[in-house]
């Protein structure tokens, strides 16, 4: 029953009753990307916008997006949850709320919303639930978090087009992608940021559906 009871605790997110109490100062991390080395925090220059991707482990969802042409900068962190400043170990029980996810700062006149809703969507398995591939818990859902309501729309219809996509290939799942307005990000530990240029033979469980997603 132990082992069963672990399972469930990392498979269902908390409510307020049951999350962790966090802590009421932030979490050390990075003060530079390792490979841009532009501030992790901002200020981000004017016009620059933001939103939030959740794919599983953000160590290989980041590499994807800081190679893409108009990224101002990119880091891993911890959103959609409960517990204020979580840490990684904390976070890997379940007990946050929390998603693995990856902060794109871009610029809108370089790169489109569409075109990184198009590699989060092909880029991993959006129809999994509570997991990707081997890595199981609500750490690891997929989800957007969008920090306007043209991004929110926008989301939702790309949302619906790799949907029809998947039913023209026969892929019978459903769709649990999380898309919501975003919430309080707090960034993950110093040597999460970046880990994949730090360590280029590190883990990546990144495995899309092979589906092409009709936009950008």
């Amino acid at each position: 029953m132990f082992l069963i009871d672990m399972f469930n605790k990392k498979t269902i997110l908390p409510d307020a009753e049951t999350a962790l109490p966090g802590r009421a100062e932030e979490i050390p991390t990075a003060a530079t990307h390792f490979v841009s080395g532009r501030p992790l925090k901002g200020p981000y220059p004017d016009g620059m916008k933001k939103v939030l991707f959740g794919m599983g482990c953000f160590w290989g969802a980041e590499r994807l997006f800081w190679q893409i042409p108009g990224i101002y900068v990119t880091a891993v962190g911890y959103a959609g949850g409960l517990t204020p400043n979580p840490t990684y170990q904390e976070t890997t029980t379940g007990l946050t709320g929390h998603a693995e996810v990856v902060l794109v700062v871009y610029d809108p006149e370089k790169v489109s919303l569409a075109r990184l809703l198009k590699t989060f969507f092909e880029e991993h398995d959006p129809t999994q639930g509570m997991r990707q591939g081997n890595d199981i818990g609500t750490t690891y859902r997929s989800a957007v978090y969008v920090f306007d309501e043209a991004q929110l729309a926008e989301a939702n219809a790309a949302r619906n087009a790799f949907k029809r996509a998947l039913n023209a290939f026969n892929h019978g799942r459903e769709i649990t992608t999380e898309i919501a307005m975003a919430g309080p990000f707090y960034f993950a530990e110093d040597y999460h940021q970046q880990y994949l240029a730090k360590n280029p033979d590190g883990y990546c469980g990144l495995r899309g559906t092979g589906v092409s997603c009709p936009i950008g």
